[in-house]
């Protein structure tokens, strides 16, 4: 889950689409079988952790052309909220996991 958690914030700077991939080619299916919670993690985590930095996302970057807002004022009043939100989600998830039991 740790791993996971920093592709998340990783995924801010580097593009998910590689980044989940490489994570890919370091397991097997043996050591992390397909819809794990690894994986699942892995997926909410590279899928929002984008959105900490604006840069981090398609949309993000759209986000600056369309509004011309620059990448410091998206630190300044945007990036504390969505890691907020990236962490209350992987805490969300957690919680849900101890609670119900997933395949």
């Amino acid at each position: 889950s740790i791993l996971a958690g920093a592709i998340g914030l990783a995924s801010a700077v580097i593009d998910n689409v590689p980044l989940v991939a490489a994570t890919m080619g370091m397991y097997t299916k043996v050591m992390m079988p397909v819809n794990c919670m690894f994986w699942q993690l892995v997926a909410f985590c590279a899928g929002t952790g984008g959105s900490c930095l604006i840069i981090g996302s398609a949309a993000g970057v759209a986000f600056m052309g369309m509004e011309k807002v620059d990448f410091g004022w998206y630190a300044k009043r945007i990036s504390l909220y969505a890691l907020l939100g990236y962490l209350g989600g992987m805490g969300a998830y957690f919680a849900l996991r101890s609670v119900f039991v997933f395949v």
